[in-house]
């Protein structure tokens, strides 16, 4: 029996949208009860970057967070970072959902997760970080134009004492370690901050592990089946 053209002319429609987009032809039809979501490139906020960014639009990344709030199917959510850092308000309210939801969540730094990404990293109920990938800590920066220097100061000195508040609150770094880092003047990336490679994330109690995708996905499975983790 020969198929429906119009069947045959979907499932080619089909072939070449996945092509278009992963690359492949067929795509693995397991469902998963864990959501990934990627924070990939530049978080983006307030301001639309230029167009050869890769960014990650944080007001595209609140709606899948309600969805997995509300989805009962949905039964852990794993975060798996590659950022520059980004837009400070937006990624600290990404961080503050993330931390807010009630299903089991773990995250893990891959290649890099930088700036306001490292309180994305530690927004998760458990953290890991790739041997080979790194975490730049450092001062909250602000470019563009200043009308009130003082005032500028102030509000920067304010949005600095949130982010350190959320880490510090997120993980078993202290507070006196992580300002350290913050300005420690002595190393090699000085004009950038502190950066952690692996390891040195998970000493400076920053990170709760170093490991691969295995680990984490074993490491949700485990709260899902021990009902989460409270810090």
């Amino acid at each position: 029996m020969n198929e429906n053209p119009e069947t045959q002319e979907q499932e080619k429609n089909h072939e070449l949208e996945n092509i278009k987009e992963l690359g492949q032809i067929e795509i693995p039809s397991f469902k998963s009860d864990i959501h990934c979501l990627t924070i990939a490139g530049q978080v983006e906020g307030h301001l639309v970057l230029p167009p050869q960014n890769k960014t990650t639009r944080y007001e595209h990344v609140i709606p899948q967070l309600v969805a997995i709030e509300e989805n009962p199917q949905i039964k852990g959510l794993l975060v798996i970072l590659n950022t520059v850092g980004g837009d400070v308000e937006a990624g600290l309210a990404l961080a503050e959902l993330i931390a807010g939801l009630s299903k089991p969540t773990v995250s893990i730094v891959i290649g890099g997760g930088h700036s306001i990404g490292s309180s994305i990293a530690v927004s998760a109920d458990y953290s890991f970080i790739a041997p080979t990938a790194t975490m730049t800590i450092h001062p909250i920066r602000l470019t563009g134009l200043v009308i009130g220097v003082p005032q500028t100061y102030e509000y920067l000195d304010k949005m600095q004492d949130r982010v350190v508040k959320f880490v510090i609150e997120h993980s078993n770094i202290s507070e006196a370690h992580f300002r350290d880092l913050m300005f420690r003047t002595g190393d090699l990336a000085r004009d950038i901050g502190t950066v952690l490679v692996g390891h040195d994330a998970v000493d400076c109690g920053l990170v709760d592990e170093v490991g691969g995708i295995s680990k984490a996905l074993s490491k949700l499975h485990e709260l899902k089946e021990s009902g989460g983790l409270w810090q």
